[in-house]
């Protein structure tokens, strides 16, 4: 970058410069902006994800095995089937006997495990025929040690002081990319570029994200963008600049947290609105934000819902549904999956109570339907309905283009009253989960039993 030498200027020269500097800078923000919108997919304004580990989710174990569920997940709403990685698992340095799905063997392989490239075809061709869409797991970090590239490109990766080989973290079985090496970035867009090109893949989630520069994804970004429009979810919280062009939606491990501390009574909705009103100073207002109660790492290293959350985990769900972003749902989360998935082995989910289906089903449909509940800037901003006072209950009201949803959630395993403190315009309204009407102005009391909720459209 050239410096720029101001000398001999008067002052009213270098007012016009400092002018002219500011102004170049609010046109690059603004066009940045609009290419995000113009490059984010149509189809994701409304859309809910499902996160799928294909090693859990059948006996076999299999992509064909799962494409059977297709139907049920269309059925149930789901817009988004996140892919966990499908590609070869390391052999050197595993970490159980099925290692980890994060130690990448062959950027341009299916584990055999899984099945072929033939079946993630199908299964892609399929999800689109019902109108989903299908991104990958993608690993650019770090692959595992026994990658072809590791020993025919040594130098694409990071080495110690003694010329070894380097694991981030105790991610022993997998390790770092040297991203000042431009071979081995074109190497990791061009299999980028594979998936989409072969299979018609929609995206990608990228595992930790944000160990990987930015330039690099903003580059790979305008790459897959140049065969098709692509969506991009990066497991990432702090650096908003991958918001900023490469990617649609960022994890939200904030709220996730907060909601955790919720459910075992050491915060309460007061922290929450403190959150919205951080995040909204932060992230770019076009930027999707994911929520969630569970997903893979949670499930398996810190806990099932139940175990975090306790009676609190529908209560959550309704939560990360119904504030601005986006919805996640784990496999199995339907069927109120009640134990850790071992990671690194086969542990099969089971589906035989469908207890929470017919839940995911309405959010979905709601989101889908309610222009409140779109994500990003298609959706309506918050409203707060209550004043505070009782820090047990979170209610707000989201309205967008003349639909409306209302949210009170009952955040305490104690019986609550709260009064709607908003002079809103009296309406009638239907609850989404019983279908009963009332209607609803300011000064009405609700009373609602612990961890309970209404969801209220017009």
């Amino acid at each position: 970058m050239k410096k720029l030498k101001f000398r001999l200027f008067s002052p009213a020269v270098i007012i016009i410069l400092i002018a002219v500097m500011i102004s170049c800078n609010t046109n690059q923000t603004k066009n940045t902006k609009e290419k995000k919108e113009e490059m984010q997919e149509d189809w994701s304004k409304n859309a809910n994800i499902y996160e799928v580990n294909i090693r859990q989710y059948t006996d076999e174990g299999t992509i064909v095995e799962f494409q059977k569920h297709l139907p049920r997940l269309k059925e149930m709403g789901v817009d988004i089937l996140w892919l966990m990685p499908v590609f070869p698992v390391g052999d050197l340095n595993r970490k159980g006997s099925l290692g980890s799905y994060y130690a990448v063997k062959d950027y341009k392989d299916i584990n055999p495990e899984f099945g072929n490239i033939e079946d993630l075809k199908n299964l892609v061709k399929e999800a689109h025929k019902l109108g989903m869409h299908v991104i990958l797991d993608w690993v650019a970090n770090h692959s595992a040690w026994d990658n072809s590239w590791a020993t025919e490109h040594p130098d694409w990766y990071q080495h110690d002081d003694s010329g070894k080989f380097v694991s981030p973290f105790d991610w022993t079985d997998v390790i770092s990319f040297d991203y000042d090496n431009n071979d081995m970035r074109a190497a990791m867009v061009d299999a980028l570029k594979f998936w989409i090109t072969e299979a018609d893949v929609d995206g990608y989630r990228c595992d930790v994200a944000g160990m990987v520069p930015t330039d690099f994804w903003d580059n790979a970004r305008d790459q897959m963008d140049s065969i098709k429009p692509v969506f991009m979810l990066a497991e990432d919280e702090d650096n908003t600049d991958l918001l900023r062009k490469a990617f649609d939606m960022n994890y939200s491990w904030k709220l996730h947290h907060i909601m955790n501390d919720i459910a075992k009574g050491k915060k309460n909705a007061n922290d929450i609105w403190d959150y919205i009103t951080w995040n909204d100073s932060v992230y770019p207002s076009n930027a999707y934000r994911m929520y969630f109660t569970s997903n893979h790492d949670e499930n398996s290293w810190n806990g099932t819902v139940q175990e975090r959350m306790g009676d609190a985990g529908e209560a959550m769900a309704i939560l990360s549904y119904t504030v601005p972003g986006m919805a996640l749902v784990y496999s199995g989360q339907e069927a109120g999956l009640d134990k850790r998935l071992r990671f690194f082995e086969k542990d099969t989910i089971n589906w035989d109570n469908m207890v929470y289906g017919n839940l995911y089903t309405k959010l979905n449909n709601l989101k889908k339907e309610n222009k409140a509940l779109w994500n990003g800037e298609n959706g309506g901003s918050m409203t707060r309905l209550n004043d505070g006072s009782n820090q047990h209950v979170y209610a707000f009201l989201r309205e967008k283009d003349g639909d409306k949803v209302i949210t009170i959630i009952n955040l305490s395993n104690k019986p609550q009253e709260v009064v709607i403190d908003l002079d809103i315009e009296s309406g009638k309204y239907r609850n989404v989960f019983s279908g009963e009407e009332l209607v609803i102005s300011k000064n009405d009391n609700f009373e609602l039993l612990p961890w309970t909720y209404l969801v209220l459209t017009n």
